[in-house]
C-alpha cells in the first residue's frame, strides 16, 4: 500500500492521476499546505523540501516530487512507462515539463494573483515564459495525438497536471490561443481517472482563505526575518 501525501495543487493532482490510472493502491494523507502542515516535523522527515507530493511506497521507501515518484512509480512497476524506444523523448519532456512549464506557471500565478504588491515586469516576465512554453507544448502536440510515442504516458500525466490551470496561469487568454494543445487537454481530460481524481479531491477539506497564517504557510521565506 503506497502511502500518498496530498493536496489539491497541480503536482500532488499528478500523482492522483496516476494512481487512479494504474490500479495502485493507495492511503491518501491530506496535507493542509494553507494551514503549514507541510512544515511540520514529521512530514519533514519524509520530505526535507516540506512540498508536496510525497509517497512511502509499500517498501517503506519515500519518494518525493512528482517527476521523481512519476519516473519511479512507472519504472517500479512498468506502468505508463512508455515504450523503451521512446525513453529519450520521454525523459526529455519530463524535463522540460518540470523544470519549465511547471516553474514558470508557478510564477505566473503568484506574481498576477497572490502577490502583495502587482510588479509589471515580473508579471510580464512569467506570463510570457508560461506562454512560450505552452507555445512549444502547442508545436510538438501538432501531428500527434500523446506526448511521447503513441500511448498515454506519465509525461500525459505531468503535462495535464499544470494545462488543467492554464485559466489561473495565463488569464484570459487560456488555451484558446493553443488549438493542438487544447485538443490534447480536452482527450486527457475526459478519462474515467481524471473524473476520479476530481472527486475524490472535491471531497477533502482544507482551508481556502488566504490570511497571513496561509501566506506564511506558503511563502515562509517571505517571512525568515520577521519571527
Amino acid at each position: 500500500m503506497i502511502k500518498f501525501y496530498f493536496h489539491t495543487t497541480p503536482n500532488p493532482m499528478k500523482i492522483a492521476l496516476y494512481l487512479e490510472e494504474t490500479g495502485l493502491p493507495y492511503e491518501l494523507i491530506p496535507i493542509d499546505t494553507y494551514k503549514g502542515e507541510q512544515h511540520s516535523a514529521a512530514f519533514k522527515k519524509i520530505n526535507p523540501n516540506e512540498k508536496l507530493p510525497a509517497i512511502i511506497d509499500s517498501e517503506g521507501k519515500r519518494v518525493f516530487d512528482s517527476t521523481a515518484i512519476l519516473l519511479y512509480l512507472s519504472e517500479k512497476t512498468g506502468k505508463l512507462a512508455g515504450n523503451p524506444e521512446d525513453r529519450s523523448e520521454l525523459l526529455s519532456w519530463m524535463m522540460f515539463l518540470a523544470t519549465g512549464l511547471g516553474p514558470f506557471s508557478g510564477q505566473s500565478v503568484h506574481f498576477r494573483l497572490a502577490a502583495p504588491e502587482k510588479i509589471p515586469y515580473a508579471i510580464n516576465r512569467y506570463l510570457r515564459e508560461a506562454q512560450r512554453h505552452y507555445q512549444v507544448l502547442d508545436e510538438h502536440l501538432a501531428q500527434r495525438e500523446y506526448m511521447v510515442g503513441d500511448t498515454y504516458t506519465i509525461a500525459d500525466i505531468s503535462a495535464w497536471g499544470w494545462i488543467d490551470k492554464a485559466k489561473f496561469v495565463l488569464g484570459e487568454h487560456e488555451l484558446e490561443a493553443y488549438p493542438h494543445l487544447k485538443t490534447w487537454f480536452e482527450k486527457i481530460n475526459h478519462r474515467t481517472a481524471v473524473a476520479k481524481v476530481r472527486k475524490m479531491s472535491q471531497a477533502q477539506t482544507f482551508k481556502k482563505e488566504m490570511d497571513e497564517e496561509t501566506a506564511r504557510a506558503l511563502f515562509p521565506s517571505n517571512f525568515a526575518d520577521k519571527k
